[in-house]
């Protein structure tokens, strides 16, 4: 393919072409939690989650939950409910074998967000899941997080993408439901599953099962 003889393979080059970020680029970054980074996180609904194993397999994974729910412990140290998923539990997993983690913190309406780069730990401390509880379900674990590194992110992309413009909503019937497309990579045609069958449970599971009071 043509992009094949055009490839850059050095930091080098890369600067070469694309000049290096203003001071300021570097001088942003925090060690901690201040006051702005926990005012807007206070207000974050969603984020995602980047870690890998270990043997460097990467994965990016969303969270969300009402505003408040990505807890600040203290100035250096934040925490983040788990809630009921696939059980793939692909970063839980994955902070067992290297600690690292990238996160990408949202706020609705707003085109800027927080990164946030550390390590990350599993608790199953009762008394902080506790405080995690939204419509009668808790927590049975939650990923703690030490923070390395924090700053604000331009909103360029989020811009550039129209992400909150109402204007730039799909018709959601253009493109098929999850379990439509699950269907087809799963081949479970194959497997004689009933195709309307995984559809409606797909839809019950999105109306009844978003915080399940009992998980089994």
């Amino acid at each position: 393919m043509a992009w094949d003889t055009h490839t850059i393979d050095s930091v080098e080059e890369y600067r070469a072409r694309r000049g290096d970020g203003r001071q300021l680029m570097y001088d942003k970054s925090m060690d901690h939690v201040d006051d702005h980074i926990r005012d807007f996180l206070a207000l974050t609904t969603f984020l995602t989650i980047a870690s890998t194993d270990g043997h460097g397999n990467l994965d990016v994974s969303p969270r969300g939950d009402p505003p408040g729910f990505v807890r600040v412990l203290d100035d250096t140290t934040i925490a983040i409910p788990e809630r009921a998923g696939n059980r793939k539990a692909d970063t839980f997993t994955n902070v067992l074998q290297d600690p690292s983690v990238a996160l990408i913190c949202f706020v609705p309406g707003m085109d800027e967000t927080m990164r946030i780069n550390g390590k990350a730990r599993i608790t199953a401390d009762a008394e902080l899941l506790a405080t995690m509880e939204v419509q009668g379900h808790v927590p049975e674990l939650a990923l703690v997080v030490h923070v390395e590194e924090a700053f604000i992110h331009c909103g360029k992309a989020l811009h550039r993408g129209r992400v909150w413009d109402p204007d730039a909503q799909i018709d959601r019937s253009i493109y098929p439901s999850v379990a439509e497309v699950m269907y087809d990579h799963a081949d479970l045609a194959s497997q004689g599953v009933d195709k309307i069958e995984l559809i409606e449970c797909a839809e019950d599971d999105y109306a009844t099962n978003v915080y399940p009071v009992q998980e089994s």
